[in-house]
């Protein structure tokens, strides 16, 4: 009496733990509480995508110069010189394809002043240090490196340059030579400062100054270190995606999913009774891990995320509908309750590893031959699956266990039997 008196303890606070933390983590009413809202709801420490948060969409186009051509290795490079630049402004997973043979589509979620990042994107960045007669002697291929700084004065704002080793021995011998004379640094053909050589330069590392803000030296630098575009670009479309469509999206988005999940409760808990109230437990700490995962992993969630997300919610349903039918046919054949949730679980975990198993094969395709929102939808699938095996095949076991061992419900009816 005295143990089944601690299983049913043990039920009612594992249920009253999973109903809390579940709470907690979906109800957006504990945004009020400062503590709580620090951890809770998860739902607000997933990042969103373009299509929810909103941001730019650009559609850039690659055009043909005397001075370099558009090639596919063209193309290459510059897909990353400009990955290069938008990492460093930190957008969450920013989208950049290629289009075609000649266009780029890029779309930043989140971004505050996105004419302002555009500019920086797609800005040239082509530096040269030029002597008095117009002759240039470095350019932006003999650097290594380029860094904001601020000075003990508040007001100097720097960026400091590093050369290459070919380009710091150009440096010495230029200024060696210069020593008197003015060598202009000019970014874009426009000149940022005209300073004056007192004495040569051994050490390979120069300075620019004259910037107003920490933030403008910030992006100077950011072009520089990237490095100069290898092609002419002209932007063909700038569309700006508001918070309000994303926030509609989602809106209806979550809609459909509260109501598709709430059916899928009903569902299990009127067709398998027990089994199935215990499968609505799991399903709850099945969509609390997939949270934590999409947290810890930072993940970006798109619409195609939530379908992914959806789906494989109901696989894990799908899952748990296949052990419990086993669970039925073996309480048919008269088997113990214990007896026959085990066989149930071994004889339908075949089924079930071999239906996500190519299930998880089919996203691992989409991953590495779709691109931007596929990709999202595949990770975020692989990600599902795994956890609804998990729980399916681990907690939704253990607490039918629980519950066999306590006796609390003896009746084979009630186990859809």
């Amino acid at each position: 009496m005295k143990l089944k008196t601690n299983r049913i303890i043990q039920i009612v606070c594992i249920i009253a733990a999973i109903v809390i933390v579940t709470v907690a983590a979906f109800v957006p009413a504990f945004k009020q509480n400062e503590l709580l809202n620090k951890f809770f709801p998860l739902v607000n420490k997933i990042n969103l995508g373009l299509d929810l948060r909103g941001g730019v969409h650009v559609v850039l186009e690659a055009q043909d110069t005397d001075e370099a051509k558009v090639t596919p290795e063209k193309m290459k490079q510059l897909i990353a010189v400009i990955e290069r630049r938008v990492n460093q402004f930190g957008v969450s997973e920013p989208v950049i394809q290629q289009q075609g043979t000649k266009r780029l589509i890029i779309e930043l979620a989140g971004i505050q002043n996105a004419r302002e990042a555009l500019r920086t994107i797609v800005k040239v960045a082509h530096l040269e240090f030029k002597t008095d007669d117009g002759k240039t002697v470095l350019t932006g291929a003999d650097l290594k490196d380029a860094l904001e700084a601020q000075g003990a004065d508040s007001q100097n704002i720097v960026v400091n340059l590093t050369f290459t080793p070919v380009g710091a021995r150009k440096f010495a011998e230029i200024t060696a030579a210069n020593v008197g004379k003015n060598i202009g640094i000019y970014l874009d053909g426009e000149l940022l400062q005209n300073p004056v050589v007192k004495e040569a330069i051994p050490s390979g590392k120069a300075q620019i100054e004259g910037y107003d803000s920490l933030e403008q030296a910030h992006n100077i630098a950011i072009l520089l270190r990237s490095g100069a575009l290898p092609v002419k670009v002209s932007v063909e479309e700038e569309r700006s995606v508001g918070p309000s469509l994303g926030a509609d999206s989602l809106n209806k988005s979550m809609h459909a999913g509260i109501v598709g999940i709430v059916a899928i409760l009903i569902f299990m808990l009127m067709y398998y009774r027990v089994p199935g109230l215990i499968a609505n437990f799991a399903l709850l700490i099945y969509s609390l891990i997939v949270l934590i995962i999409f947290v810890s992993m930072n993940v970006t969630m798109t619409l195609p995320g939530i379908a992914a997300f959806l789906l494989s919610l109901g696989i894990a349903v799908d899952a748990n509908v296949i052990i419990f039918e086993r669970l039925k046919e073996e309480l048919r054949t008269g088997k113990s309750l214990r007896s026959a949730i085990d066989t149930g679980f071994k004889r339908g975990f075949t089924a079930v590893f071999d239906a996500n198993a190519t299930t998880i094969v089919a996203a691992i395709v989409l991953y590495f031959f779709g691109t931007g929102p596929i990709r999202g939808f595949a990770v975020t699938l692989v990600i599902g699956i795994i956890a609804s095996m998990f729980t399916a095949l681990t907690m939704t076991r253990w607490f039918l266990h629980i519950v066999a061992d306590s006796g609390i419900v003896k009746n084979t009816k009630l186990y859809g039997a």
